[in-house]
């Protein structure tokens, strides 16, 4: 069975979180974990963190992971961040990545009343991200010497409605 938590980096669970960014994101792009953290002092600790966690026998085991920076007032952007997205290549297309979205937006925009979320996509994702009802919000970026997008989503309509139908969406 596979579980979406809420953690922190101070649980068990974070340095195998921390190991599937770094396999995953990271060392593709040439960074070590270590050089991430000196891109953006500070925002690990403020993110929060969600993994994906399978039940196996010999313990817990991290699949998926994804951080959620919410918008915190100190910058002109009132939406959340979503970062650090990522599953482990010998799960994907399991639908894994999808949960860990749902959880984090749940949290965003049920318990935080964020009023929206962005990412800054790799071009390899936004099929992904289109697929869950994220939109693409610019042009062509370059970040990591990575060719990105800025995806985003808004909170749904409060009075039931869907706030743009075409942001309607199924899950599979």
């Amino acid at each position: 069975m596979i579980r979406i938590r809420r953690i922190s980096t101070q649980d068990p669970l974070y340095p195998q979180a921390v190991d599937l960014r770094t396999r995953v994101l990271l060392t593709p792009i040439g960074l070590s974990f270590d050089d991430y953290l000196a891109l953006a002092p500070g925002r690990e600790g403020r993110y929060e963190h969600f993994v994906a966690v399978f039940d196996h026998p010999t313990g817990d085991r991290v699949l998926g992971t994804a951080a959620l920076l919410p918008a915190d007032g100190t910058t002109e952007e009132a939406f959340g961040k979503v970062a650090q997205v990522c599953v482990d290549p010998q799960r994907q297309n399991e639908g894994i990545g999808q949960r860990l979205m749902i959880a984090i937006e749940a949290r965003a925009f049920g318990e935080l009343d964020i009023p929206g979320l962005y990412c800054h996509a790799q071009l390899i994702a936004i099929p992904f991200y289109e697929k869950i009802g994220w939109r693409v919000s610019s042009d062509v970026f370059v970040e990591a010497g990575i060719k990105h997008k800025r995806m985003q989503i808004q909170a749904p309509d409060p009075s039931g409605g869907v706030a743009d139908p075409e942001l309607e969406f199924e899950l599979d």
